[in-house]
């Protein structure tokens, strides 16, 4: 084989293997405590050359300004009951922490690796902006849920536990 011939078979496996990096689309739902309701778009969620996930949110309808973003343990969407009352999502389990590490540190701490970035809706209710999870792979996430909440996260269990991000708003379960 001459050096042109191995210069092209080394290109195409090159590209071969680019195109065969890791990535799924999530489906994301309003949720409630009845249930789940209409799609208010996707997450592509691809495998980075650089290690770590890239996160590509096309949300529309969330209130504008930050919501925490976390990936639960659990592939389910659905309300469970917890004292006495129906809480959405709460079948989605807490944030996954497969070493149990039990502190909410966010995407680039020790703690939970289901911490991710916030996601930041604009004036018009649109979560669009690129993110990044450092520590996590798309093998990590099948079989899971996505979960973002109506409020902000410091990244803290102070001044409220889970960063203080509220209520669950919105899921999309990781297949």
């Amino acid at each position: 084989m001459n050096a042109t011939k191995i210069l092209l078979a080394a290109a195409l496996c090159t590209c071969a293997s680019l195109s065969l990096a890791a990535q799924v689309t999530v489906t994301m739902r309003l949720i409630d405590s009845n249930g789940i309701g209409k799609s208010v778009g996707t997450v592509r969620i691809e495998d980075s050359m650089d290690g770590g996930l890239v996160m590509l949110p096309k949300l529309n309808g969330l209130s504008p300004g930050p919501h925490g973003f976390h990936m639960h343990e659990s592939a389910s969407c659905e309300p469970m009951e917890k004292e006495g009352k129906k809480v959405a999502g709460l079948a989605a389990g807490g944030h996954y922490d497969p070493d149990k590490t039990g502190k909410h540190e966010g995407p680039a701490g020790k703690g939970h690796m289901g911490d991710l970035p916030a996601l930041v809706a604009d004036a018009k209710g649109l979560a669009s902006e690129r993110l990044m999870a450092p520590r996590l792979k798309v093998a990590d996430l099948m079989g899971r849920s996505l979960m973002a909440h109506e409020g902000g996260d410091n990244y803290s269990d102070e001044p409220k536990p889970l960063g203080g991000g509220g209520a669950r708003i919105v899921c999309g379960v990781v297949k």
